[in-house]
């Protein structure tokens, strides 16, 4: 049983929780509102603005034409693909780095270098080796995320606490033992919390991607949309890209909090 106290904490916790939601929701709602207002009164050019009943109407043009579900999968598959290999080959290549100093010191300059690159500057490249398909999107996506992931899950296994590796070391524990038990485990937290961050890049990636390269996709809404002056379209694409980052953020946070708890 949970004391009064306790009780009371939880209580007030929630109300905090609910009144937070609710602000944030007022706050859409009003953008929401002024935007059409200013839109029913001519204060500002719906061409160049659109608005909110014109991005709805475009958003059920859209579906009865059959293509909305099928861009909106189109970017959530690629940034799907791309976030779980970016999350599996930086953790492996973070741990090859901490696994082996040399390896790392090696490639240091480079992983700074690459990271700091403009990925779009390796398009053309790109899309030169791999074709101008879907798998160049996927790659551009990878090459966001995967530099992130191994810089943020890195630094966290150079941080282990020490103790805990010199407490192994003299029980005879083997490096890959002291790698399991003390720095995986022990940066578990950090790796999920990397997760919310690579989520993110992936789809900017994507999105990045679907600008050079696509035939489908919210990138690709958004991209022809400015190409035939349609703003209609390219508002409908950035909402619903809006809309897709907030779910997959979201989801992300969840399973983060069931991995924690269940660690």
């Amino acid at each position: 049983m949970y004391s009064k106290e306790h009780l009371l904490y939880l209580k007030r916790k929630k109300r905090k929780t609910f009144w937070i939601r609710f602000s944030q929701i007022i706050i859409l709602v009003i953008f929401l509102f002024v935007w059409q207002f200013l839109a029913d009164k001519k204060l500002i050019n719906t061409f160049i603005t659109s608005s909110p009943k014109e991005v709805i109407s475009t958003i059920f043009s859209l579906h009865n034409s059959g293509s909305l579900g099928k861009h909106i999968w189109v970017t959530t598959y690629e940034t799907l693909i791309s976030f779980f290999f970016g999350t599996i080959l930086g953790v492996l290549i973070a741990g090859i780095f901490w696994y082996n100093k040399f390896i790392a010191r090696v490639m240091d300059p480079y992983l700074t270098v690459l990271n700091s690159l403009p990925k779009v500057a390796l398009g053309p490249i790109i899309i030169i080796w791999a074709g101008a398909s879907m798998k160049s999107i996927i790659i551009m996506a990878l090459l966001i995320s995967i530099f992130v992931m191994i810089i943020n899950v890195y630094d966290g296994f150079k941080s282990t606490d020490t103790l805990k590796i010199n407490l192994l070391k003299s029980l005879k524990a083997t490096k890959w033992q002291i790698f399991i038990h003390a720095v995986f485990r022990g940066n578990f937290n950090t790796i999920i919390s990397s997760l919310k961050v690579c989520i993110s890049m992936s789809l900017i990636g994507v999105i990045m991607g679907e600008f050079l390269v696509s035939k489908a996709g919210l990138g690709y809404l958004i991209m022809y949309g400015s190409q035939v002056f349609n703003l209609n379209l390219v508002m409908t694409g950035i909402l619903l890209l809006c809309l897709l980052a907030i779910l997959m953020y979201s989801i992300v946070c969840y399973i983060e909090k069931k991995l924690i708890k269940f660690d």
